[in-house]
């Protein structure tokens, strides 16, 4: 299956490098992939073409300054992290929905890419997004057994060669690819609240466009990821207060290997256990991995729930069951074992959870857990 190359035109004049999947037969809905820092958009071809074998047009594309996106001269090149999101992620929003604009729009971001649409005004137009290891790389939240090696790496060793060079050569050294320096510095100096990287008249506006993004967001994250460890995932996610958030932490050992890390779930060896699972999500709003819930529920109105990995503890416990979730007025039903996939996918999408208002939290919610007869 060939990809089709093309041009995405971006608000201020920039011209993007992209490539589009299309599926043989009729089309379930497109999909964006959003690449992680320093990451070409060619190392998720292969993805690509597999969710377009599952019925998805797939758009992929490069961020201004890497990749087939990329001008003839690096230094210099103005470009901050944010523009990634504000008009690159909008550009591709923008030529989806114009291409099919009534049709499902999902994303799939992995590393700072599932964390950025919130800065684009086109995210609201989105409809579900799947995360992998994102976040947006403050220091303080990596993995603690390799922050002092990240922390020499990234916030010492590369702020001091792209303040000498004008870029960071990360080519040539072997860590990622070349960066524009207003990314590779604003990495380095990130603080952490995301907002405060940017001046005080622009902070507001940032917040209520990642507040804006109503699409059920499901964020993947490895026990032996030392950038997207539960911390700096549900910092990230804080931010899309308008989205019904689930997150989940996943072992190598679950999809049958030793180590995995922050990059290698698009890696091809993954094609017959991670990238199937995706699917389940992408097209059918069910997360495939309850079992492995973390934090709470956050509901579209910002309030959580319950503890998601302690529901589906108990249930195991229990050998199967019924979760009843009472929220004021409404409730949400769902059976253990094959059926609680739907209550996680359906929990903030659909029935009852849809008529739940910000009101709910003081009218009271419970859950009553029946075992399995």
């Amino acid at each position: 299956m060939d990809a089709q190359p093309l041009h995405l035109p971006c608000r201020d004049g920039h011209r993007l490098g992209a490539h589009l999947w299309t599926p043989r037969g009729g089309e379930r809905g497109t999909v964006i992939v959003n690449p992680a820092t320093g990451v070409v958009a060619k190392y998720y071809h292969r993805y690509a073409r597999f969710l377009a074998e599952q019925g998805f047009a797939v758009l992929t594309y490069d961020y201004r300054g890497i990749g087939a996106s990329r001008p003839a001269r690096l230094r210099g090149h103005r470009v901050e992290w944010h523009h990634w999101g504000e008009l690159d992620f909008d550009a591709a929003v923008h030529w989806a929905r114009t291409r099919d604009p009534h049709g499902f729009l999902g994303v799939v971001g992995h590393s700072i890419g599932g964390f950025l649409p919130g800065f684009a005004a086109g995210a609201a137009r989105v409809d579900r997004i799947l995360t992998v290891g994102a976040q947006y790389a403050f220091w303080g939240n990596y993995k603690p057994s390799h922050r002092l090696r990240l922390l020499l790496r990234w916030h010492v060793v590369m702020p001091a060669l792209t303040l000498g060079l004008g870029y960071f050569p990360g080519k040539r050294l072997g860590w990622l690819e070349d960066l524009p320096a207003g990314v590779a510095l604003e990495w380095s100096f990130r603080r952490d609240r995301m907002e405060l990287s940017y001046p005080k008249t622009e902070r507001a506006s940032i917040l209520a466009r990642f507040a804006a993004v109503r699409a059920p967001i499901l964020a993947i994250g490895l026990t032996d990821d030392e950038y997207g460890t539960p911390q700096a995932i549900r910092r990230g996610l804080d931010y899309y207060s308008g989205s019904p958030r689930q997150q989940a932490e996943l072992a190598p050992s679950d999809l049958g290997y030793d180590a995995i890390g922050h990059f290698a779930l698009f890696h091809e060896r993954h094609a017959g256990d991670f990238w199937p699972a995706t699917c389940a999500w992408l097209g059918e709003g069910v997360n495939p991995w309850p079992e492995r819930s973390v934090g709470p529920f956050w509901t579209s109105d910002g309030a959580f729930e319950a503890e998601a990995g302690l529901v589906h503890r108990l249930l195991h416990l229990l050998g199967g069951g019924t979760v009843h979730l009472h929220r004021g007025g409404g409730q949400i039903d769902g059976d253990a074992g094959a059926g609680r996939r739907r209550l996680d996918g359906g929990f903030h999408r659909t029935g009852a959870a849809a008529a739940g208002h910000a009101g709910d939290a003081e009218r009271g919610s419970h859950f009553s857990i029946l075992p399995k007869v």
